[in-house]
């Protein structure tokens, strides 16, 4: 069993700036729990806005707090980001993220995310190793 505070992963360094900087992500669940996907807890400040592709994960996103929008940049398709919202994004869907407000989110990736990846220059994160 594994259970983990908030408050107490900020402490221990399990905090991080992600998409350039501009996201605070708090990783909850990695790779080396063995759980088989990852838990991050991820807010995106008012007025950010990051094109993003996750070309070796399919992640899951379920908005807890705030308002924003998602664009599928193959068909420009918008959609409303609010509490209750979930949207999933796989290897080969390109998108925008834009947060009208600060955006509270659990995104939870599959693979799993290792812990110290950063995005690239696409918007995404290097496979896990041995994938």
């Amino acid at each position: 069993m594994i259970v983990r505070r908030l408050d107490d992963l900020r402490q221990t360094g399990a905090a991080a700036k992600v998409a350039h900087g501009t996201v605070d992500v708090v990783r909850y669940l990695l790779a080396a729990d063995g759980a088989g996907f990852s838990v991050s807890d991820v807010v995106a400040p008012a007025g950010s806005e990051n094109t993003l592709q996750y070309k070796n994960h399919v992640e899951a996103n379920l908005v807890l707090e705030g308002e924003g929008t998602v664009e599928d940049l193959a068909t420009g398709e918008v959609h409303t980001l609010a509490p209750g919202t979930l949207y999933v994004v796989y290897p080969t869907d390109r998108h925008v993220v834009r947060a009208i407000t600060d955006v509270r989110i659990i995104s939870i990736f599959n693979p799993p995310l290792v812990g110290g990846e950063t995005h690239d220059a696409d918007g995404g994160y290097p496979a896990a190793p041995g994938d």
